[in-house]
């Protein structure tokens, strides 16, 4: 009997929801054998090794999926969240930026550059990309605890406050 990708993708995701992560990325790797370029499948996988805890493969996954699929939000977005866990800072600024290249719109992307340039201790563009993601998604708590955070060290006083405000309108 032949095994069939979208099978074994889905035997795969119901193992990990298990907990089974082991047989779950047994069977993502032999729905890879047969088609190696299906970038859901290096997408799965990637948030499978991340929820068994292995950062560096998740990455090496994800970056397969990232190289088929570089237009894909949910793909863009969790190849620079996992290399965001490894400290790889310059290099999720760089995913970012590419991501953003086909959707400028993407407030997480945003945010995530944003966290990026927080970690390199360069708050005023931290500010900036925070700023920028609350700008196309004003009700994105995480983005405005991170400028009101970022204003705070920034001794922006003005700016912190507006940002409580909102932040507590938001969780109402």
């Amino acid at each position: 009997m032949i095994e069939n990708p979208d099978k074994l993708n889905n035997q795969a995701i119901i193992l990990a929801s298990d907990g089974a992560y082991n047989e779950a990325i047994a069977c993502f790797k032999r729905a890879l054998v047969i088609q190696k370029d299906n970038y859901l499948l290096w997408y799965n996988l990637g948030v499978t090794y991340r929820d068994a805890g292995e950062l560096k493969d998740a990455k090496r996954a994800l970056e397969m999926a990232y190289t088929i699929a570089p237009d894909n939000g949910d793909v863009v977005e969790t190849y620079a969240t996992i290399t965001l866990m490894l400290k790889q800072l310059q290099e999720v600024k760089y995913i970012c930026e590419e991501g953003l290249d086909f959707n400028p719109l993407n407030s997480h992307l945003w945010n995530l550059m944003g966290v990026a340039d927080f970690q390199l201790e360069d708050y005023e563009e931290a500010a900036e990309y925070f700023e920028q993601a609350v700008s196309i998604n004003p009700y994105y708590l995480d983005a405005l605890y991170n400028l009101r955070d970022t204003y705070s060290l920034l001794e922006n006083k003005m700016g912190e406050s507006v940002c409580d405000t909102r932040i507590k309108e938001l969780e109402k």
